[in-house]
């Protein structure tokens, strides 16, 4: 943590909107400001909703109210940031400030991908081995899978973190985008960044693609497993089921692959932003959405949530 003492740069400024002409910076105010009051409602309501009906205390709902409660988390770590500096007409973050917030932005991103494949594991479950369900989907298990996102989360959080501070900043400070990560940090550091980019690229490759891969196969496997059902209600109901967290599954990862996969020479600093405005703050808005507007169970307990907290008066 020395390295960090001998850094010439304590702040670093947020050019994201700020580069905008100043009717676009009203307008991606506005828009950040109600997507975010959208995600933070929508997710909070889909977890009281799970929380007080009985009838979604299943693995399901569990794991879904945790993908949600990561969501509001990880649209927290940007989103009041960037309206607090449009407020303030000020871009700066502080040094410390900004590795902070590059450890939280990974710990939620992962999260978000293991909690997206043990919840596409649950599905395999639910549809392959469906005698089996509630003896192999134990709460323990359920407790055991989310600790265990939590803790490796947490650690390759905090790997990407100290080898980030290591580095030393001497000059340049100006950040082409709404929040600190790992890529514009590198290109503003002084210091040799090939170790920081071999764990990138190696650390985050597996833990970014093992979720994947195990989303892949459950999902392969489940479509066998439906093709062989000798009815078509079968068949679409087991669709019907796992519609929601495909949807969720590909609007993730294919901004994750927007962002992060793209040739670098195709990047530009308007694309990538609004690459990362997706899986930001869009994708965690658009997942309460998704789950309840498909789902008949969750329909009803929102319902239910609504009316008891605006009873009539009568």
């Amino acid at each position: 943590m020395s390295s960090i003492n001998q850094s010439s740069v304590s702040e670093f400024l947020l050019l994201g909107l700020s580069r905008q002409p100043q009717k676009q910076q009203q307008l991606l105010f506005l828009l950040f400001l109600i997507m975010y009051l959208a995600t933070v409602l929508g997710n909070l309501l889909i977890i009281l909703a799970i929380s007080t009906d009985s009838r979604l205390h299943t693995p399901m709902y569990f794991f879904l109210s945790n993908l949600s409660s990561v969501d509001v988390c990880f649209s927290s770590t940007t989103v009041p940031k960037v309206l607090a500096n449009h407020i303030l007409t000020s871009q700066a973050i502080s040094f410390s400030g900004c590795l902070t917030q590059m450890y939280f932005l990974s710990l939620f991103a992962d999260m978000d991908n293991f909690l997206l494949a043990v919840m596409a594991y649950d599905r395999f479950v639910a549809i392959c081995h469906p005698l089996h369900y509630t003896t192999k989907m134990t709460h323990q298990l359920c407790v055991l899978l989310v600790v265990e996102s939590w803790v490796v989360a947490n650690l390759n959080a905090l790997l990407h973190t100290l080898l980030m501070a290591r580095l030393s900043f001497c000059g340049d400070n100006i950040i082409p985008h709404f929040f600190c990560d790992a890529a514009p940090l590198m290109k503003l550091s002084c210091s040799d960044t090939h170790l920081n980019e071999l764990v990138i690229f190696t650390v985050v490759g597996l833990v970014l693609l093992s979720p994947f891969v195990c989303i892949l196969v459950s999902y392969i496997l489940i479509a066998f497993a439906v093709l062989r059902f000798s009815s078509t209600g079968g068949r679409w109901k087991a669709f019907s089921t796992c519609s929601s967290h495909l949807g969720v599954v590909c609007l993730f990862y294919g901004t994750i692959i927007a962002v992060y996969f793209n040739p670098s020479s195709s990047h530009s600093a308007g694309r990538d932003m609004a690459a990362a405005m997706m899986y930001t703050v869009v994708t965690p808005m658009m997942n309460p959405f998704i789950y309840s507007l498909r789902n008949r169970d969750m329909k009803g307990a929102l319902r239910k949530v609504l009316t008891m907290r605006f009873p009539s008066k009568h």
